[in-house]
C-alpha cells in the first residue's frame, strides 16, 4: 500500500484528497498498489470534514513515519513549505507539489537532495494547473533540442483580457468581476503584474536548457496598462492581446526570457485561448511545434496534476525520476538588445512626430478620433525605448508584436 501525506488542506490540498479518494480504484490501479491518504497537515481542525480524522498539526508525525512514502506539498510560499520539503526528501520520501514559487526559487537544490536520497521531487502542477507540460518536456520531448516555449500560463490575466476584448469593459471593472468569481486574489498583484507567469516561465526555461533561469532576472511586465482603446485597434487589425511568457534560445546559446502583453494575429493558436484556459506552445528542432492546452488553475485540475505525480512516485519507489535541471546559471540575453516590432498608440496631434521617429505604417481604427495607431518596423528595443520616451505624453501606450 502507498501511504500519502498532504501538507496543507486549502483549495488544492482538499482537492488532492478528493481525487485520491473519489478515484481510488483508478488511482490505485495505475499506481500498481492501493493508495491511501494517511495524514493531512494543517494548523486548523476540520471536525465536519469526512477526512477530518486524518488531520494532524505536527509535521514530525509525517517525517518520522516510515509508512509514508509520498508527501504532497500544497501549502504554498517558501517558508515552512521549503523546510518541510527538504526534510521529507532527506528522509527519503518523494515530494509532489503545485508550489511554483518554491520550485522556481529552490528547484535545483531540491532535485539534488532527491537524487542523493533515492526519491523524487515532482512539480507537474506548478505550471499550467492540470495541463501536462513538465512531464512531456522531461520524457516525451527528450529527443528534442527545445528552441522556444511560448505560453499563456496565467488564467486570471487571460480571463481579464478576454472579458475586456469581448465586452468592452475596463480593466478595473473586469478585475473586480474576477475577484468576485474567485479567479483573482484580493491582492491580485502577482497575477496582473506578471509575477506568477514569470515564476512559471523560470521553471519552463530551466527545463528547456537544463540550467537554472532565475525568475528575478526575467524581464516582467503586467497587463495593468492595457486599455479598451488598445483592444479597439487590435480588433481592427485582426489581432488580439494576450499576456505571454516567452523563453527562447538565441543563436549564441543564451536564453531570451520575458513576460509581457503581446499583440497576436487572430490566426495564431494562442490567440484562440480564452478565459481562464492556459496553453503552452513548444518548438523543438526536430518535432517543430506542439501545443498543450487546458485548465490552467482550479481546485480539481491542479489536484489531478499533483496526484498524477504521486502515481509516478508510487511506480518508481526507491529510485529518482530524472529531471534535467542543475544549479548552473543560464546566460540570459538582454531584452533591450533584442529586435522587436511594436504597436504604438499616440495622440492625433503627434502624428508627424511619430512618423518622424519611427519607420512603419499608420493604422487607424473606426470611431477613434482622438488617437491613432502605428505599427513600427523591426527595431532594437533600446532604440525604440529612447525614441518612445522622447515623445513623452504625445504617445499613449505601446505593445510588442508576437
Amino acid at each position: 500500500m502507498v501511504k500519502v501525506a498532504v501538507l496543507g488542506y486549502g483549495t488544492v490540498g482538499s482537492g488532492v484528497v478528493e481525487v485520491i479518494e473519489s478515484n481510488n480504484e483508478q488511482v490505485s490501479r495505475n499506481a500498481g498498489e492501493e493508495m491511501h491518504v494517511k495524514y493531512i497537515l494543517d494548523l486548523r481542525d476540520f471536525p465536519e470534514d469526512p477526512y477530518g480524522d486524518r488531520v494532524v498539526h505536527d509535521v514530525n508525525l509525517i517525517l518520522e513515519d516510515p509508512e509514508v512514502s509520498v508527501v504532497c506539498e500544497v501549502m504554498g510560499g517558501t517558508g515552512p513549505a521549503y523546510q518541510f520539503t527538504k526534510q521529507a526528501l532527506e528522509a527519503g520520501k518523494s515530494v509532489c507539489t503545485s508550489n511554483k514559487e518554491l520550485v522556481a526559487k529552490h528547484g535545483p537544490e531540491l532535485l539534488a537532495i532527491a537524487r542523493t536520497h533515492n526519491c523524487s521531487y515532482l512539480f507537474e502542477a506548478s505550471v499550467g494547473g492540470g495541463i501536462p507540460i513538465i512531464r512531456p518536456i522531461n520524457s516525451s520531448l527528450t529527443a528534442e533540442k527545445i528552441l522556444s516555449i511560448l505560453g499563456i500560463v496565467n488564467g486570471t490575466t487571460n480571463y481579464i483580457l478576454t472579458k475586456m476584448e469581448n465586452e468592452g469593459a475596463g480593466f478595473e471593472e473586469v478585475l473586480k468581476q474576477a475577484q468576485e468569481l474567485g479567479y483573482a486574489e484580493r491582492n491580485p498583484e502577482a497575477d496582473v503584474e506578471g509575477h506568477d507567469a514569470c515564476r512559471k516561465l523560470a521553471i519552463l526555461s530551466s527545463l528547456m536548457t537544463g540550467k537554472n533561469v532565475d525568475a528575478g532576472a526575467i524581464y516582467t511586465e503586467g497587463i495593468t496598462g492595457i486599455t479598451n482603446a488598445d483592444f479597439a485597434y487590435a480588433k481592427a487589425a485582426g489581432m488580439t492581446i494576450r499576456l505571454l511568457a516567452a523563453g527562447k534560445l538565441t543563436e549564441d546559446g543564451r536564453v531570451l526570457a520575458m513576460v509581457a502583453p503581446f499583440l497576436l494575429d487572430n490566426t495564431h493558436p494562442l490567440a484562440m485561448v480564452k478565459d481562464v484556459f492556459n496553453a503552452i506552445f513548444v518548438t523543438g528542432n526536430m518535432l517543430g511545434d506542439s501545443m498543450y492546452y487546458g485548465r490552467g488553475a482550479g481546485k480539481l485540475p491542479t489536484a489531478s496534476a499533483v496526484v498524477s505525480d504521486v502515481i509516478e512516485c508510487a511506480r518508481n519507489q526507491g529510485r529518482t525520476i530524472p529531471c534535467f535541471w542543475d544549479g548552473e546559471s543560464a546566460k540570459l540575453a538582454e531584452v533591450s538588445e533584442t529586435e522587436q516590432r511594436y504597436f504604438v498608440r499616440a495622440r492625433v496631434s503627434a502624428r508627424a512626430e511619430v512618423e518622424a521617429a519611427f519607420s512603419g505604417r499608420v493604422f487607424e481604427a473606426p470611431d477613434r478620433a482622438e488617437d491613432f495607431g502605428f505599427f513600427t518596423d523591426a527595431m532594437i528595443e533600446k532604440d525604440f525605448n529612447e525614441k518612445y520616451d522622447a515623445l513623452g505624453d504625445k504617445v499613449l501606450g505601446r505593445i510588442r508584436l508576437a
